[in-house]
């Protein structure tokens, strides 16, 4: 069959393109769903996994952080291989294996009976995170015309932030369960009432995970039914291929346009960008005869290496961009939004409220950016954005720092009840009086003033952090002991020893090593007006982010990386952008024990301060051009 033949029965078969570009765009949003509860999913379930698991399988502060942190790990490590993989099997199904793997990940979470499983789970999870943060936005730039491409990234981060509302919705109706239980259970002896508190909690964080089983199902079988993106088969001589797939979403003279353009621009030599240039003029007009073409044997620079100077500029552009995405600090802080609030002074079910509402505003303010993002521009947004992010942030700085000003040291009083290397105490009246707190306590007397205490403490190299409030209805014993600390040796561990490069802690060096406190402050819970002007900080910081770096992040991964480098360099800056979220997550909790959470808030502050200088004077605008136009403008500055 010819060409035209092949066009136009293909254009008779595709009735309705808008009805097959809307699908396509609901099946990569609900990518972006899927990524979205990836991100938020712990933060409803955290304060009760910290209250039950930290219990039941005695995990330190250090164990829970990455437990928070193994999403973004499993992102790195999937990062690693996600450019490589979509190369090999295709967009289309790298995308439907990213969902069988999420699906995967949740019975092993929500029936975990210890550490290791509930930590595998997370990096299962974040594996499948990473996949679809580097193959949906790739799909989806090498799919939509130039002129819908921002609309269609913004569409991600929509469904995106519709994800995270939705997991803040599943944890605030568990915590309304949990208050419910908790309210009924006052009546009860204190051993039974902490008994029924547990199993709440227990039961609480693991339903939140059941959950989100099916979108994992809706997006691996609707990912199935996509076509494949047709750079990627005009890349691999499957012309005809590419046509079909370009027929189902475009007019047949616009689909044939776009594929000689897509060709010549693989054929095209490394140091004539005005090939480029001028396929974007006509892709821009959307004309062209529908003449004949076909696919080159060997595009000319396929071979080119990831860090040629050619592509030297836009993939470090891009790598910048990115990790200055989440040096602000926007995964923990969504992840940990829960725990924030409620040591700002809001706690309970209000805390969960105010994370709802949070997300809510993150979806309107993507919508928003969705409408703008085609019109002002990637570089207006960023700038706006990562502007309003330095001034929520340094605001939330500002109200920890004045509540954090007035904690009691307390480290003396908590060494004196050491006794054979371990401690054991429960922060009731007694205990607060003992300590120098306040005569009455949240818990014990109507009126009373709720108090918090904070120590830190390790044996030898291996540290944690414990927090107790006296307005628990539990009122939780905190222990220290050598077992519960010290985690016993790996074989990683082991390894990296014997090369001299071992970042983890030897259980050796602290079998003799003493109890030692390193911090112990006791200080009231903020009030709840504190908790509020709290939250409005991080109400803005999310605004800001949502119209900005969230919609404009993935723009920036897709659109300044080169064709021929696109698929492995949007893996490598995913990657170092995973990296930069994984650290920032994994010592969120250890940071604030030692320092607290305004020092976290003000690192956030500085980061998007180089995020603004960055879009004003390193980004260039890509709004409207074609990918091979964005090509032929770094291809035009590294010549001149």
């Amino acid at each position: 069959m010819s060409i035209a033949q092949q066009a136009a029965t293909a254009s008779a078969e595709s009735a309705s393109p808008t009805r097959a570009k809307r699908f396509m765009l609901f099946i990569a949003g609900m990518g972006g769903l899927l990524y979205g509860i990836d991100i938020g999913i712990i933060a409803g379930a955290l304060p009760y996994l910290e209250s039950t698991a930290s219990l039941a399988w005695k995990l330190s502060a250090q164990q829970l952080s990455f437990i928070v942190a193994a999403v973004l790990l499993g992102s790195v490590l999937s990062s690693l291989f996600a450019g490589a993989l979509a190369d090999l099997i295709g967009r289309r199904w790298a995308m439907a294996l990213s969902g069988l793997l999420f699906t995967l990940s949740i019975p092993l979470i929500a029936l975990a009976d210890g550490y290791t499983p509930l930590l595998l789970g997370r990096l299962l999870q974040g594996v499948s995170g990473g996949l679809i943060g580097v193959v949906v936005p790739l799909y989806l730039a090498e799919c939509l015309h130039a002129s819908q491409r921002g609309r269609g990234a913004a569409l991600f981060q929509l469904l995106l932030t519709i994800g995270l509302v939705a997991a803040a919705v599943i944890g605030l109706a568990q915590a309304h369960s949990v208050d419910a239980v908790t309210a009924a259970a006052q009546a009860l002896p204190e051993a039974q009432r902490a008994a029924t508190v547990f199993a709440a909690k227990d039961n609480a964080w693991r339903s939140i995970f059941w959950m989100c089983l099916l979108p994992g199902l809706v997006f691996t079988a609707g990912a199935l039914l996509l076509a494949e993106s047709p750079r990627w088969l005009a890349r691999r001589g499957r012309a005809e291929a590419a046509l079909a797939s370009l027929l189902r979403t475009r007019p047949a003279a616009e689909a044939q346009a776009e594929l000689r353009d897509i060709l010549q621009a693989q054929a095209a030599p490394a140091t004539d960008p005005a090939a480029a240039s001028n396929a974007d003029a006509r892709a821009d007009a959307g004309g062209g005869s529908a003449g004949a073409w076909a696919a080159p044997a060997n595009a000319a620079s396929a071979s080119d290496p990831l860090l040629s100077r050619r592509y030297l500029l836009p993939f470090l552009l891009a790598c910048l961009v990115l990790a200055l995405t989440q040096a602000t600090g926007i995964n923990s802080i969504l992840a940990y939004v829960v725990n924030i609030l409620n040591q700002a002074g809001l706690s309970g079910a209000t805390a969960n409220m105010a994370d709802v509402g949070l997300k809510v505003v993150n979806a309107v303010m993507t919508v928003v950016a969705v409408v703008l993002v085609d019109r002002k521009g990637r570089k207006f947004l960023l700038m706006l954005g990562s502007g309003g992010i330095v001034v929520a942030l340094l605001a939330a700085g500002l109200l920890f720092r004045s509540a954090e000003s007035g904690q009691q040291d307390v480290r003396a009083a908590v060494e004196t009840r050491i006794h054979d290397d371990s401690l054991a105490l429960r922060l009731d009246g007694a205990t607060l009086r003992a300590l120098g707190g306040a005569e009455k306590d949240g818990a014990a007397q109507p009126g009373g003033v709720a108090q918090q205490l904070v120590v830190a403490y390790a044996y030898g190299p291996f540290t944690n952090v414990q927090t107790r409030r006296s307005d628990d209805p539990a009122l939780l014993e905190l222990r220290m002991t050598r077992g519960d600390t010290v985690q016993p040796d790996s074989v990683i561990g082991a390894f990296f020893r014997r090369l001299h490069l071992n970042p983890f802690a030897n259980p050796a060096d602290a079998v003799n090593a003493p109890l030692r406190i390193d911090k112990a402050y006791l200080a009231q819970v903020p009030p709840v007006s504190h908790g509020w002007q709290v939250a409005l900080a991080i109400f803005l910081f999310v605004a800001s982010f949502a119209v900005g770096p969230g919609v404009c992040v993935w723009l920036a991964l897709s659109e300044l990386m080169p064709t021929r480098i696109r698929s492995n360099g949007m893996s490598i800056a995913l990657l170092i952008n995973q990296f930069v979220s994984t650290v920032i997550a994994a010592v969120f909790l250890p940071t604030v024990g030692q320092h607290g959470y305004a020092t976290m808030f003000f690192y956030g502050a500085g980061c998007a301060v180089l995020y603004f200088l960055t879009a004003a004077f390193l980004l260039p605008e890509t709004k409207g051009k074609t990918l091979e136009a964005i090509e032929a403008h770094f291809d035009r500055r590294r010549s001149a």
